[in-house]
Formats: C-alpha cells, sequence, structure tokens
C-alpha cells in the first residue's frame, strides 16, 4: 500500500515520493509549500463554516498533508539506500 493509500509497486510509490520530495525541496518549492501550508492546514474556520465549505477545505489539506508525507517518505528511503 502506497502513502497516499493507493496500491502500486513500491519501486513505483518510491518514485513518486522522491519526485514529490525533488520538486518541493527547491527553495522555490519550500516557498510554496509554506504558502500551501498557510491557506489550508494553518487555516482556523469561522462558526458559519457550511459542511461543504468544510469538506472542500479538509480536501485541501489532504493534499498538502500528502505531499508532506510524500517528502517524508523520500526521506527514509534515501536513508534506507
Amino acid at each position: 500500500m502506497g502513502v497516499d493509500g493507493i496500491q502500486r509497486p513500491q519501486n513505483r510509490d518510491r518514485e513518486i515520493s522522491m519526485d514529490v520530495a525533488t520538486l518541493f525541496g527547491t527553495a522555490t518549492g519550500q516557498s510554496v509549500l509554506k504558502y500551501l501550508r498557510s491557506i489550508t492546514i494553518e487555516m482556523v474556520n469561522g462558526l458559519n463554516v457550511t459542511t461543504e465549505e468544510l469538506r472542500h477545505m479538509e480536501g485541501q489539506r489532504y493534499i498538502v498533508g500528502l505531499i508532506e508525507n510524500r517528502m517524508a517518505h523520500a526521506h527514509k528511503v534515501k536513508n534506507n539506500e
């Protein structure tokens, strides 16, 4: 089972993580990830948030969290090889 919960060959899952880490490991990538994190994971919704808005936000948070999990996975792959 891959980092994202999708079953694929282990070498392909590692390759995806390494690609994500390469992309977001640059200074520009880190800046973009910081921005994405600020508008998703670090965002606090008010009391009047609708169910639809909350579901939309949680989907965005999932994607940013997945990018961060892929980067952590790539780091583990690098250290084990």
